[in-house]
């Protein structure tokens, strides 16, 4: 048996408990396989995901399910204007008795960390993540932590005409890998919500599938995945037009594209596939693009919007 062979056979029942994985958030938040998704992919990419709608249409049950499915250590932050970046990192206390400062770690030391409505918070509190998403560390006092790993983020965020809340500065937005929409559930799927057991029981009686070195192994299995010279082609093509667009101040940057390859490759392990398509990148580029897009000027058309058009106009190969 060839060593490719039985490396194949060994990640297969890692394959089946993604998949089991992905079912049993689907049997939590119905109707929204897309975005569950979604989801998984920006974590096997090694990214995280901003999770953007009204209130009380399951932002926070997405990010609770996901969380419970993978195992491992997780806390979720409910952001607030009052709170301050020691809130989350943590803070070093004197210790009388020795004469040294202790670090006390913040909830952001988990492997999962749901920060939940985190345009709430003000600019000042929201850079405290900055740090700890790009570099899986986080600095207080001059000494740096290292962050569980695998580390990953899902924040949650209002819409930014409703009262009390502060729009992430551009340089937080691009900390994100995926920005992605639940939306309401079709009429089918809400009455099943309305008969069917409480989202919180379901989710309390729901157990692990995966945990961080199966995680681990899968960010690994998505970043070796297959590649041809015309999927990376259509990538450069895209990558091209929203550096050409008229309507956009700037263009996806090389680390955006580097993102939107894993990211695409991450999607095609999440559906099963040896290799990766362009429909995988197809999937991946409006929630990738949407959110580093920014309009020239404010007018009806949003950087998604600007996603989809550049998709449109692109010859898929």
């Amino acid at each position: 048996m060839s060593d490719s062979t039985a490396s194949a056979r060994a990640s297969e029942p890692l394959a089946e408990d993604l998949a089991r994985a992905r079912e049993r958030v689907n049997g939590i938040i119905i109707d929204k396989r897309e975005v569950i998704d979604l989801a998984f992919s920006a974590l096997l990419a090694g990214g995280h995901l901003l999770i953007e709608d009204l209130p009380g249409v399951g932002k926070t049950t997405l990010a609770q399910a996901l969380s419970l499915s993978i195992g491992g250590s997780w806390q979720r932050i409910q952001f607030t204007s009052d709170m301050l970046p020691a809130d989350i990192l943590g803070v070093s206390v004197f210790r009388r008795q020795d004469e040294r400062f202790e670090f006390h770690p913040g909830p952001i030391f988990a492997n999962v960390v749901l920060a939940d409505e985190i345009n709430r918070a003000t600019p000042r509190t929201q850079s405290a993540l900055l740090e700890a998403m790009a570099e899986g560390q986080v600095t207080v006092d001059g000494r740096t932590h290292r962050l569980p790993q695998p580390f990953f983020v899902i924040a949650t965020q209002n819409p930014l005409d409703l009262t009390g809340t502060y729009p992430l500065p551009d340089s937080q937005l691009d900390r994100f890998l995926l920005r992605t929409r639940i939306g309401y559930p079709s009429q089918e799927e809400e009455r099943r919500l309305l008969i069917e057991p409480d989202r919180r029981d379901l989710l309390a009686d729901m157990d692990p599938v995966l945990d961080p070195e199966r995680v681990i192994e899968l960010i690994g299995t998505a970043t070796a995945l297959h590649l041809s010279e015309p999927v990376l082609d259509y990538i450069q093509a895209l990558v091209a037009a929203t550096r050409g667009h008229p309507a956009v101040r700037a263009g996806l940057s090389p680390r955006a594209a580097l993102a939107l390859t894993q990211t695409a490759r991450a999607h095609a392990l999440v559906m099963q596939q040896d290799f990766c398509l362009p429909d995988n990148v197809r999937t991946v580029f409006p929630a990738l693009a949407g959110h580093r897009l920014q309009p020239v000027t404010e007018s009806a058309q949003s950087g998604a919007d600007i996603a989809n058009e550049i998709l449109e106009a692109t010859p898929v190969p």
